[in-house]
């Protein structure tokens, strides 16, 4: 599988959070803030090519901080997410197995606390689900993505990243006026406060997206 390839399997696997810079602090580097806000900085401010060491060193932060809290549902949903996304910049044969350890990182967040930042970790693990390849491969399963998108809506139904994978998720399966429904409710969806900036560019990406699902379905009806 090509770099590009593997790249494109998550490259919407991590959610967007508020983007507040680079710097780095004291204690409150470990907790689930700091790691969501490192994340978003990376993902958002820095150049593709400076990316994959960054997540490498902020993955390993993250390891870290669950020495001293290894069942914090929080920190572990955002190593997860942070696995995900480093493996989508990272590409080569190493990406799908930080993609697995990914899945397994988020797969132990789920079994600690299913509820937990509002179904943030299903959204993630869906997300996985549906953009890895299937077997032997890799471990994709459409019907389990949908089943954990949907966890996740149920979680928050409004919320914007778990309707923006679930909207993601249905135009890859052909299901246009459903996903046009959810990529509807991102663009409807008011900005978190704190979040504003992210949820800006969730926006914009939602956007684009409706405006690709649109043109497709358009094209499909004259055929």
């Amino acid at each position: 599988m090509s770099k590009s390839a593997l790249r494109s399997l998550l490259l919407n696997g991590a959610l967007l959070i508020s983007l507040p810079g680079l710097a780095q602090g004291g204690t409150s580097q470990k907790s689930p803030q700091y790691l969501e806000t490192r994340w978003a900085a990376i993902n958002y401010q820095l150049p593709v090519s400076q990316q994959e060491p960054a997540f490498a060193r902020l993955a390993n932060e993250a390891k870290a901080a669950l020495q001293a809290k290894p069942r914090s549902a929080e920190l572990l949903t955002w190593r997860g997410i942070i696995l995900s996304t480093w493996a989508g910049v990272k590409g080569g044969p190493a990406a799908l197995d930080l993609i697995k350890q990914a899945r397994d990182v988020l797969e132990q967040t789920i079994s600690i606390d299913p509820k937990v930042l509002d179904g943030l970790a299903q959204a993630n693990l869906g997300c996985l689900y549906y953009q890895v390849p299937g077997r032997p491969i890799g471990f994709g399963d459409k019907e389990k993505a949908e089943q954990l998108l949907k966890q996740a809506l149920a979680l928050n139904p409004n919320g914007i990243d778990q309707n923006f994978f679930y909207g993601d998720y249905l135009f890859r399966r052909g299901r246009y006026t459903e996903s046009v429904e959810a990529l509807e409710k991102v663009l409807a969806a008011p900005p978190r406060p704190g979040h504003e900036a992210a949820d800006n560019g969730r926006h914009k990406e939602a956007k684009e997206l409706l405006a690709v699902v649109n043109a497709e379905y358009a094209e499909l009806k004259t055929q």
